[in-house]
């Protein structure tokens, strides 16, 4: 009996439709041709025989993960398969469907599927990742590194496929790249202010977040867009089960959407308002980002490289925010679980709150404990209205959050007492830097969070490294009430290209230091988070040593270990250096000439930018 293509195609297509492939409105399953400009460009020359047009037998692509395609291939016979050298692309089923993929992958991450078989019983599918721009494909794998080898949903093979790190990185690339023709584009013809220019990126991410104006903005006609996306804006905050103040805030800062001339001014030649292309690219590049990593800080993030680009007056308003690594290294620091309640008195854009989240996520084993944690465990301060409008976008896009975000002063009283009653078990800061003013030194903040938590939490900071080893007289007011517990020195760059040297300080609150007359204080030398500074991106993990690290600092960290050059117990008082280096035994063996000139330089540097304020 002949074997016969059709019955394999028709056996993936009845899967696809068993899989809501056809039920969804954002999803288009094409057959051996595309509409697609984008797709068929990929394609263009892809034919297996080496000449003309490829034509996959199915290509999949998404409205809303418009980098993300899934393109699949059948043969009839099982023996056809998948060749030994994967390169008779026209006999094999693998061979033809990773030729296709090497094409897409110019321009998307490829989900490759290919089908042998004539009857469910002898079905054989195999399943690649081609991450965007990569050279070569990888076998699709689930969480726990087993072979995917059948047809997942659309949802699934997403899933999967963002958790890849060559896909997590080329994305991220992506968005940087993305916020630099974004800045550049909002200066030269939005003529948008320095503070206008983060909240509209979280103004249109709320808007398209309306189901009404996600489908309807590109019909608009241009005169009444803002307007439209600003009532969009209102709606989805309206959802929000809050007090009206709250909402009336979170709103406010939008307002000037809706009446900023240049927003809505034609374009003659493209015919297109400035409001209309930004919404449709941040629809395009953004959107599907924050959709996916929902523990990223996207809104943190453009906010961040705004200030990069500007050279706004970030020192100032005290503005250092807290690069993502670090925020998700709070989150284990704490030993986080989904009954945790999470503070930061200083909150700005959210990413403490987020990096909690997602790990109190990641540790739920229930719908009823992800509600909880969205609806209670999240609370945040901010005082700057337009910072507050951030954070509280960043939660709305989560969906969770928003009832315990406050707007106002840290030290207001209402506020204050409110927020103790939440009784916070966990406090995370990063407070603003050199401010000036009776109460406003960094260590009054770090104070304040301390006092805002239940008897026993953990407050973790990050703060100016003088905070650590200058006189200060908040030093012996938060001893007299809270532990010590560790001061990690971190990478002097790590707020690159701010020039702040800091250091990460882990308190147990409401129990004084010194009532244990044998309490060590764990020191540790966390200088090397394997970042390093690269053209037009800045700091980066550009060969992947990050997580290895970061677990060898939480075994050191929670076990206490003392290894030389590296962490130490010490005991220590408020008049003490709160820093390893004071207390680190030197470990000889490895020193060289080299490393004794770098160290030299080092020292200087940090002399230079981090002397006595008062000289």
């Amino acid at each position: 009996m002949s074997k016969n293509e059709r019955l394999t195609e028709n056996l993936v297509r009845d899967t696809l439709k068993d899989l809501k492939y056809f039920n969804e409105e954002h999803l288009k399953v094409e057959e051996q041709m595309t509409h697609n400009p984008t797709i068929k460009k990929c394609l263009s020359k892809a034919s297996k025989s080496g000449k003309g047009v490829g034509k996959p037998e199915f290509i999949v692509h998404s409205s809303l993960n418009k980098d993300l395609i899934i393109v699949i291939e059948c043969k009839a016979d099982i023996k056809k398969h998948e060749s030994k050298d994967q390169n008779k692309y026209a006999d094999f089923a693998v061979d033809g469907v990773l030729h296709y993929a090497k094409h897409l992958s110019k321009e998307y991450n490829v989900i490759s599927v290919a089908v042998s078989g004539q009857d469910q019983k002898e079905l054989k599918t195999s399943v690649f990742l081609w991450a965007k721009e990569a050279k070569h494909p990888k076998v699709l794998e689930n969480q726990y590194n087993v072979e995917i080898d059948v047809i997942l949903t659309f949802d699934e093979f997403l899933q999967l496929a963002s958790y890849n790190p060559d896909v997590e990185k080329k994305r991220y690339k992506d968005l940087l790249s993305f916020s630099r023709e974004l800045h550049n584009y909002m200066r030269d013809y939005a003529k948008l202010t320095e503070t206008e220019k983060p909240l509209l990126v979280s103004g249109i991410l709320i808007a398209l977040s309306d189901p009404a104006f996600s489908v309807s903005y590109q019909s608009y006609p241009y005169h009444i867009l803002a307007n439209q996306m600003y009532e969009a804006i209102k709606r989805e905050v309206e959802k929000a089960k809050i007090p009206k103040a709250k909402k009336q805030n979170m709103i406010q800062p939008y307002s000037y959407i809706s009446v900023h001339p240049e927003l809505v001014k034609l374009d003659k030649k493209t015919n297109e308002t400035p409001l209309y292309r930004l919404i449709l690219d941040i629809d395009e590049k953004v959107r599907p980002f924050i959709t996916i990593y929902q523990n990223f800080d996207v809104i943190g993030q453009f906010y961040g490289e705004f200030l990069k680009y500007t050279g706004g007056d970030k020192k100032a308003l005290g503005i250092v925010l807290t690069p993502r690594h670090i925020t998700e290294l709070f989150a284990k620091i704490a030993d986080l679980s989904p009954k945790s309640k999470v503070l930061d008195t200083c909150c700005g854009t959210g990413g403490f709150l987020i990096s909690a989240m997602s790990e109190m996520m990641r540790k739920s084993k229930t719908t009823e404990e992800r509600d909880y944690i969205k609806a209670n465990c999240l609370i945040g301060i901010e005082q700057q209205p337009n910072m507050f409008a951030l954070a509280a976008s960043n939660m709305i896009l989560r969906g969770d959050g928003k009832a315990n975000l406050y707007q106002g002063s840290c030290f207001d009283e209402a506020i204050t007492k409110e927020v103790k009653s939440l009784q916070a078990d966990v406090g995370m800061i990063n407070p603003p830097y050199s401010q000036k003013g009776e109460g406003l030194h960094e260590l009054d903040f770090v104070h304040h969070m301390l006092n805002s938590l239940k008897v026993g939490g953990v407050g973790i900071a990050i703060v100016p490294v003088n905070c650590a080893i200058s006189p200060h007289p908040m030093k012996e007011t938060i001893l007299k009430s809270h532990t010590l517990e560790a001061v990690m020195s971190v990478p002097d760059d790590l707020f690159h290209p701010v020039g702040v040297v800091p250091c990460i300080m882990v308190f147990t609150a409401h129990q004084p230091h010194n009532k244990n007359d044998y309490h060590k204080t764990w020191f540790g030398y966390w200088k090397n988070d394997g970042f390093t500074k690269t053209k037009h991106i800045g700091r980066t993990d550009l060969n992947g040593d990050w997580e290895q690290i970061r677990d060898s600092w939480l075994e050191s960290y929670f076990t206490k270990k003392e290894e030389a050059g590296a962490s130490v117990l010490q005991k220590v008082s408020a008049n003490d250096e709160w820093c390893a280096e004071a207390y680190l035994e030197t470990d000889y063996s490895s020193i060289n000439k080299d490393d004794f000139e770098q160290e030299l330089k080092n020292y200087m540097i940090f002399e230079l930018l981090n002397g006595d304020k008062n000289d």
